[in-house]
C-alpha cells in the first residue's frame, strides 16, 4: 500500500496500533453505517498522494501541481458520473448531502420563485430536507408535507392531488435513512413530467447501494455523499440535470464561481479523489456485495424476530435497502438495550443527525408508530467490512440486552400478565 512510502504516516499508524488505550477494541463490531461508513483502504490509498506529493489546488493553472489537482478532480468527476449514468458536467461537488439538500431546494426556490413558491417533500424525509424546506418557509415559500403509510411509502395519488399550479419542486428522498424504505421514484418521476414539476431526491443512502439513475427515475436534482459508501467525511456531490430540462439553481456559496458557479470554494482535492475512487469500487462491486448484505441481514431478522417475543420489522418487507434492518422491541427501551452492549457493538436508535434528541423517531412516529415503540426501535445498517462472525456476537448481544432491560421493566411485567 502507498502508506508504507510514506514513513510519517506509517509512524502514525503504528504508534495508534500499540498504544492499547488509543487503538479499538479488537471485539468492537460495527453496525450503523447508515451514519457513516469506515473508509475502504483503497480509498484511502488513492487520497494519500494529494495530502503532500500532489498538494495542488485544482484552481491553479499556472503550474504543474495544479493541473495535476485539475486532473485528478476530472477523473473524479468522470467516475461519481458513471456510478448514476451521468453526464460528468452533471455532478457538482460539495462539502456533503446537507449542503446538497440545501443547494437543490434553496438554489430551486430562489431561482424559480418568479414561477411559483410552493414546494412539496414527505414527512419521512432527513432534517437536511425539512430544516431547508422550514427555512423556505420563512422566506414565503409554501411546503405541503405527503404522509406516509405504515409501511414508509408514499401514495401517489396524494402526491398527484398536492401538485398546483404554483408547485415549482417535489423533494423525495430515494431510501429512507431509518428505514432503509425505497419510494417507487420512477413512478414519481413520471407524475412530475406530466406536471412540468422539477424533482429533486436526497439519494443519500442509495447511491453506491442501489443503482440510483437520476435520468431514468426523472429525477432533476439529487443529492448525495461519500462518506455512505466508504469514502471520505466532507465531499459530497449535487446531480444537476443538463437537459431535456435544463436547471439551474442559484448558488448559496458565493466567491471564486468554481463549480460552474453553483458552489464556489476551494475544491477538497484528496476527499475529492477519494469520491471517485468510492465511487469506482461500487461500480465494481455493489451488486456482488449487495447480496451479500442481503443475506447476512435477513439472518439477523430472522434469528431476532424468532427468538425475541414482540418483535416487528419497521417499514416495508419488499421496497427496501438490502442491508438496513430496523426492528422495535416492544416495552425494551432502545437506550436501555444499547447500553447493556454499546462498549462492543455499535448500533442506531435513529438517524445519526438527531440521536442527541430525547424525541421519538419523526420517521416512525410519521408511519404510525407509538412513541413508545419508537423509543424501543434499533436500527442495524451493514455495511462492506461486515462478517458473518460479527454478526452473530450482535444478535446474541442484542437478545442478552433486550431481556435484560425486560427483566427490569415493571410495564413488561404487566404486558406478559396481560394487564397492558
Amino acid at each position: 500500500m502507498v502508506i508504507k512510502n510514506h514513513p510519517s504516516i506509517y509512524f502514525v499508524y503504528s504508534v495508534l496500533s500499540q498504544n492499547k488505550k488509543m487503538a479499538m477494541p479488537d471485539a468492537l463490531i460495527y453496525l450503523d453505517n447508515n451514519a457513516t461508513t469506515p473508509c475502504d483502504p483503497r480509498v484511502v490509498e488513492a487520497m494519500l498522494p494529494y495530502f503532500y506529493e500532489k498538494p495542488g489546488n485544482a484552481a491553479s493553472r499556472n503550474h504543474p501541481f495544479g493541473w495535476m489537482a485539475d486532473e485528478a478532480v476530472k477523473q473524479a468527476r468522470e467516475q461519481v458520473a458513471q456510478l448514476i449514468q451521468a453526464d460528468p458536467r452533471e455532478v457538482i461537488f460539495t462539502s456533503g448531502a446537507t449542503e446538497s439538500d440545501n443547494l437543490a431546494l434553496k438554489g430551486v426556490f430562489e431561482l424559480y420563485r418568479r414561477k411559483g413558491a410552493h414546494l412539496i417533500t414527505v414527512k419521512t424525509e432527513h432534517k437536511a430536507v425539512l430544516d431547508a424546506c422550514a427555512h423556505i418557509e420563512k422566506m414565503g415559500g409554501e411546503v405541503t408535507y405527503l404522509d406516509v403509510d405504515p409501511d414508509g411509502l408514499i401514495s401517489l395519488e396524494a402526491l398527484e392531488a398536492a401538485i398546483r399550479p404554483d408547485t415549482i419542486l417535489v423533494s423525495v428522498m430515494w431510501a429512507n435513512n431509518e428505514t432503509g424504505v425505497i419510494q417507487p421514484m420512477k413512478a414519481i418521476g413520471d407524475i412530475c413530467d406530466k406536471h412540468g414539476v422539477l424533482l429533486m431526491s436526497d439519494a443519500t443512502q442509495a447511491v453506491g447501494k442501489i443503482p440510483a439513475i437520476p435520468k431514468a427515475a426523472g429525477v432533476h436534482l439529487m443529492a448525495f455523499t461519500a462518506h455512505k459508501m466508504h469514502g471520505p467525511k466532507g465531499v459530497g456531490a449535487l446531480y444537476v440535470c443538463r437537459r431535456q430540462p435544463r436547471v439551474k439553481v442559484a448558488p448559496q456559496i458565493d466567491g471564486g464561481g468554481h463549480e460552474q458557479g453553483m458552489r464556489s470554494g476551494t475544491l477538497n482535492v484528496p476527499a475529492i479523489v477519494g469520491f471517485g475512487k468510492a465511487a469506482e469500487l461500487a461500480v465494481q462491486e455493489m451488486e456482488k456485495e449487495a447480496q451479500r448484505l442481503r443475506r447476512l441481514r435477513d439472518k439477523l431478522e430472522k434469528a431476532l424476530l424468532e427468538r425475541v417475543e414482540e418483535a416487528s420489522i419497521n417499514g416495508s418487507r419488499e421496497h427496501r435497502l438490502g442491508h438496513v434492518a430496523n426492528i422495535a422491541f416492544r416495552h425494551a427501551e432502545a437506550e436501555g438495550v444499547m447500553m447493556t452492549f454499546n462498549q462492543r457493538v455499535a448500533l442506531s436508535s435513529g438517524s445519526a443527525c438527531t440521536s442527541a434528541s430525547v424525541e421519538p423517531s419523526h420517521v416512525l412516529i410519521a408511519m404510525g408508530r407509538s412513541g413508545e415503540l419508537a423509543h424501543s426501535s434499533l436500527r442495524f445498517s451493514l455495511g462492506r467490512f461486515n462478517t458473518e462472525k460479527e454478526l452473530d456476537d450482535a444478535i446474541e448481544a442484542v437478545i442478552r440486552g433486550v431481556d435484560k432491560v425486560r427483566s427490569m421493566s415493571p410495564v413488561w411485567e404487566l404486558f406478559k400478565e396481560g394487564i397492558l
